[in-house]
């Protein structure tokens, strides 16, 4: 089984929807930083939130267990073969 690398591109806040939904004081999210890397398999790796992992799971599941990148959603939504990304929950991994 593959280690799967996931990095944090970047985390985010709509401050429309933020102002409009979110309680007061609401922030962009508190427990992840641009460029952090985690490494995992079956398992949410230390440190990663349960929000963002529950966003990843079943593609980090899949690749570490031998998804081909031309059978990864490479060519569908992917513009080239290795890396993808997910938006979660003020994150983008």
């Amino acid at each position: 089984m593959k280690k799967v690398k996931i990095t944090v591109l970047k985390t985010t806040l709509d401050e429309e929807l933020a102002k409009e939904y979110g309680v007061e004081g609401l922030t962009a999210c508190p427990m992840l930083q641009a460029g952090q890397a985690f490494y995992a398999d079956y398992a949410k790796p230390e440190g990663l939130c349960d929000e963002a992992w529950k966003a990843i799971y079943q593609y980090v599941f899949a690749l570490a267990h031998g998804a081909e990148n031309g059978l990864f959603y490479y060519g569908d939504w992917i513009r080239k073969p290795g890396p993808f990304a997910v938006v979660t929950t003020g994150c983008v991994l």
